[in-house]
């Protein structure tokens, strides 16, 4: 797997290179301003992009923002956001397109290894990889919304854990339960959020995708 990584500081991008490399990905570009980050994504395309929300030189979200001007220009392009603070309107906006490939975490993640690397690979196969922080967020500003009201609290479970894109597999082993089960959570998850027949993977990003835009303003 082929991968650019944008982040300022010097220790934390190396730490990056150094852990997926160990985990046999190859670290194409590792960048440290917006400018060279927008110019690499252009010119290397990679599997997947790592990318801290806040580069020079505005500091503000430079990362972001070159992120969104790359999956305009190449619609899919597998972006992995890290970010020092839960901010929900970032969050959004990577999911805006109604795509996958796309990831936020908070930096803390990086510390465990297994943890960050399975985030990476998940958005570099068209999947999503939202932090539980933001998910716990908003189930607790709009667990009054009547769609989430509507979830029951194993539905809400299988919500967070869907929206961090976990497989129907990965979310059975931890709530202990069968696939079946939640294939079932799933399907009335879609059909409280008002969601159309689409194909799986679409209608989980929607999910999430309509769980954070719930989110805006609470």
């Amino acid at each position: 797997m082929r991968v650019v990584i944008a982040e300022d500081l010097f220790l934390l991008r190396d730490g990056l290179v150094r852990m997926l490399e160990a985990y046999d990905h190859e670290v194409v570009a590792a960048v440290d301003n917006g400018p060279e980050l927008s110019r690499v994504l252009d010119s290397l395309v990679p599997d997947v992009s790592v990318l801290d929300v806040r580069l020079p030189p505005s500091f503000t979200d430079e990362g972001l923002q070159c992120a969104l001007e790359a999956r305009r220009k190449r619609p899919g392009l597998p972006v992995l956001i890290l970010s020092q603070h839960v901010e929900q309107l970032y969050a959004r906006e990577l999911l805006a397109d109604g795509g996958g490939g796309v990831g936020y975490l908070l930096k803390d993640r990086v510390f465990d290894a297994e943890q960050f690397v399975d985030a990476v690979r998940r958005v570099a196969d068209g999947g999503t990889a939202m932090d539980p922080q933001v998910i716990q967020q908003l189930l607790a500003r709009r667990s009054q919304d009547r769609p989430m009201a509507a979830l029951t609290e194993r539905e809400k479970e299988v919500m967070e854990l869907m929206a961090q894109g976990r497989s129907n597999a990965a979310i059975a082993a931890r709530l202990v339960v069968t696939e079946r089960a939640v294939a079932k959570h799933t399907s009335n998850i879609f059909g409280k959020l008002g969601l159309p027949p689409s194909d799986d993977d679409n209608r989980r990003v929607l999910a999430v995708l309509a769980y954070l835009d719930r989110g805006e303003g609470g």
